[in-house]
């Protein structure tokens, strides 16, 4: 006899397992965040020491922008002409020039453009300028770009589950619900039918003692037609697929199929888990979600942050901010809003992760949906083809 397992076993048992399963997206989730703050690091030292040195093309920008302004007059013609040559001057600025380094690429800052560069953003704002920071630039996208999207996806298979899960449970909520509905409006249908002054009728109950063999193989009509051969054949599986059905074991759970031993546990566990890392990405392909309804959780989910963005930059309104925030998810990143304070921005680079899934999930399904709607169209073309052909 085996002695069952104790409460505090079980415990144990089941926080490793717990454990165990969180374990790979813990990983996943802290190197993309280790990986961050070691490009901060390293960033920071090479472009924010560099030598801010003045070069000829900063010393002529202000050469002539000193003689222009010594040909600004009262006269309305000049003055047409000093703003023709002001665009054109203008049009030459290199920021950098006006920018300390230090305080451009401080700590935070750095870790800004680090998630700009792994998350394919790339808002132009902050980049690279010396020749070691473009060269560490590549080498960081190199490794930084496909963790992201190992991250991204592990997050996808978790939100893809929420979501399916939620989908399912609304729709069987849905139909349970309608089929009350139903059944109260027949039953009030079918009282309002009857006439008042009928008597009640009793129901009578039929028990039926359970057939037996012979009357369950007589009533089966597959095997009336059947040749006798074929029919024993058939009559046999049946009643020992019955037999086994009723006899075998109740189905253990994953946890409970395991020995107590710990080592084995630790295996069973550790297999698990590589299962579970292999069969990343999948419940992505598998989620049957409405593309209307996708759509609408991006935009309700851009909202949020459209409407918490304009209270820490405040340049920007709601359409502003739910543009900026598109751009910013969609991975575009024109670089044509200029946040004043990125560092408040970087605090939600896990909305940002989640909202990049999200609209991932929506692209997939709305690639789903167009290759179907093509699918559909070839093969209305192949049919009217043929069609034309034989007439």
């Amino acid at each position: 006899m085996k002695s069952q397992p104790s409460s505090s076993q079980t415990e144990k048992r089941t926080f490793s397992q717990v454990f165990w399963a969180v374990f790979p997206h813990a990983c996943f989730l802290c190197s993309l965040v280790i990986y961050a703050l070691l490009g901060a690091l390293m960033f920071s030292h090479v472009e924010g020491n560099r030598e801010s040195n003045e070069t000829d093309a900063y010393r002529k920008f202000m050469l002539s922008l000193w003689n222009l302004s010594k040909d600004l007059s009262e006269n309305e013609t000049s003055n047409e002409i000093f703003k023709n040559r002001t665009h054109e001057l203008l049009s030459d600025i290199d920021f950098i020039w006006f920018t300390n380094p230090k305080k451009k690429w401080s700590f935070l800052g750095s870790l800004f453009f680090c998630c700009t560069v792994f998350t394919t953003v790339g808002y132009g704002h902050t980049y690279p300028v010396t020749r070691l920071g473009k060269y560490l630039c590549m080498l960081y996208a190199l490794f930084g770009i496909p963790l992201m999207f190992l991250v991204l996806t592990d997050m996808g298979d978790i939100l893809a589950a929420i979501l399916s899960t939620s989908y399912n449970k609304v729709r069987q909520l849905q139909s349970k619900l309608l089929s009350r509905l139903s059944c109260k409006r027949y039953c009030k249908k079918r009282r309002e039918s009857k006439p008042r002054s009928s008597s009640v009728r009793q129901n009578k109950i039929v028990l039926r003692e359970p057939l037996n063999i012979r009357e369950v193989l007589q009533s089966n009509s597959s095997c009336k037609k059947k040749s006798g051969q074929y029919r024993n054949v058939e009559m046999f599986e049946k009643l020992i697929a019955r037999e086994n059905e009723f006899l075998a074991p109740p189905k253990l759970a994953r946890f409970e199929r395991w020995s107590s031993c710990p080592e084995l546990d630790k295996r069973a566990m550790m297999n698990h888990m590589i299962d579970n890392i292999d069969n990343i990405g999948k419940e992505v392909e598998k989620l049957d979600v409405p593309f209307l309804l996708m759509t609408f959780i991006v935009f309700a989910y851009i909202s949020c942050a459209a409407a918490i963005l304009p209270h820490w930059e405040h340049d920007l309104n709601f359409e502003g901010a739910f543009y900026f925030c598109f751009i910013t998810l969609t991975t575009i990143g024109f670089g044509d809003v200029k946040l004043r304070h990125p560092n408040f921005f970087l605090f939600l680079s896990f909305y940002i992760v989640v909202g990049m899934e999200i609209v991932i999930i929506a692209f997939k399904l709305g690639q789903d949906r167009l290759l179907s709607l093509y699918k559909k169209l070839i093969f209305y073309i192949g049919q009217k083809n043929i069609q034309h052909k034989t007439v």
